[in-house]
């Protein structure tokens, strides 16, 4: 495996999970469309065996059957679930060398999805080439599903670009900072691919603290009302920066879905096949006109909200501990040397990849051009406007003062 392998590839093939996903590079045959308590204390970590929760893998790894979404899965190999792995390990790489970029004064924040990795390549793997997908601004594991180079991830942050990549190149938005506000651009999309007559579906991305923005609730209005081809995939970490979950809801977020009139489902966030499985099942239900879907990845931020948090004011390291041991690679990686599904070589092979990855994303940062510091005065106005004139040139002459100075010493 090499990293520019990696970077060429095309969006969402992966090695060896094309089988898993079963949809890449085709059509679905479903016909178009048609319109038409409080929580207790248990909520706050629920055990595997609890209803309503989808698993097919344990964190000590065992595959567990479950007779609604395991045809979901049924064609997996090998050499899926190796993908699976490599996807998740290379996210996390990247992850960790964005933080420590961040750290080093390369960025100017970044925001890391450490523990949230089998939420999103599970549900990214599961999306076709023609879905749309909306994130918020962590969902690199799913841009990686996507094709988007990782490292077009990191101008933004660095203050160098607005987005990075083509959005319509890849089927996958550019990340949205206002929380929530994407769940309305993904129904009306939804919408629009429902009323072209398109057998293709659209993918929300939220967090459990999004939940709560009116934003959301009037996604979830119109999306029902209008029988919208959208999946509502919220990744509940269990903590909105600082506020907990249970600061936020009565009831497990999945059921908030009851009250709108479509289906909604939790699943094991830190479970990657089960998220492939029940994100392959909302994209269907979408595709074949059943309207649309909430999941709720129940998962944990393991590291900070963003690099500008310390989670260690408002929650105990017991708490992290837990999940820790839950961890959603160690828990793949357990259930592949259980099942002789690889060797310590592909590990090691891996590992390579994974470091080279790391190289290649901290020389792409430093090598990135400063922007042009004057792009800021355009496109303020169709017709250009006698202000941003006067302050475009104000600006001219501060910066033209510093050359002064730097001529003078």
């Amino acid at each position: 495996m090499t990293v520019e392998s990696t970077a060429a590839r095309t969006p969402r093939r992966s090695a060896g999970t094309t089988g898993t996903t079963g949809t890449t590079g085709t059509k679905s045959t479903a016909g178009k469309r048609t319109t038409a308590k409080k929580p207790s204390a248990t909520a706050k970590n629920p055990p595997s065996g609890e209803p309503g929760l989808v698993q097919l893998l344990t964190p000590e790894g065992k595959r567990v059957k479950n007779a609604e979404y395991d045809k979901y899965v049924a064609d997996i190999t090998p050499e899926d679930l190796r993908g699976l792995y490599r996807d998740m390990v290379l996210t996390r790489r990247f992850d960790a060398e964005a933080t420590s970029l961040q750290r080093q004064g390369e960025l100017g924040l970044w925001a890391s999805l450490l523990g949230q990795e089998a939420a999103q390549i599970g549900s990214g793997r599961a999306t076709r080439e023609d879905d749309y997908v909306f994130p918020t601004y962590r969902e690199h594991g799913v841009a990686w599903c996507r094709g988007v180079d990782p490292t077009n991830l990191l101008g933004m942050f660095r203050g160098v670009n607005n987005g990075g990549w083509d959005p319509n190149s890849n089927n996958f938005h550019l990340y949205t900072i206002v929380i929530g506000s994407q769940t309305l651009h993904a129904t009306g999309y939804a919408m629009g691919v429902a009323k072209d007559g398109a057998d293709s579906a659209v993918i929300a991305y939220f967090g459990d603290g999004a939940s709560s923005q009116g934003d959301v609730a009037e996604s979830f209005t119109f999306s029902s009302v209008y029988n919208a081809p959208v999946v509502f995939f919220c990744q509940n970490n269990q903590w909105a920066i600082s506020e907990p979950t249970e600061r936020q809801t009565r009831v497990p977020l999945y059921q908030r879905a009851q009250g709108y009139g479509f289906p909604g489902v939790r699943v094991d966030g830190n479970d990657v096949l089960a998220c492939l499985a029940v994100t392959k099942w909302a994209l269907e239900r979408a595709r074949s006109g059943e309207g649309p879907t909430l999941v709720e990845a129940y998962t944990y931020r393991m590291g900070a909200h963003t690099t500008s948090d310390d989670p260690t004011k408002y929650r105990a390291d017991e708490e992290r501990e837990a999940w820790e041991a839950k961890d959603p690679i160690l828990r793949l990686r357990r259930h592949l040397e259980a099942s002789n599904h690889t060797d310590e070589g592909f590990f090691a092979e891996l590992e390579a990849e994974s470091e080279a990855l790391g190289r290649r994303v901290r020389e792409a940062v430093r090598a990135m051009p400063d922007p042009d510091h004057f792009a800021i005065f355009e496109n303020v106005y169709a017709d250009g406007h006698a202000l941003v004139d006067e302050e475009r040139a104000q600006f001219a002459a501060y910066q033209a003062s510093f050359a002064d100075v730097e001529g003078g010493i």
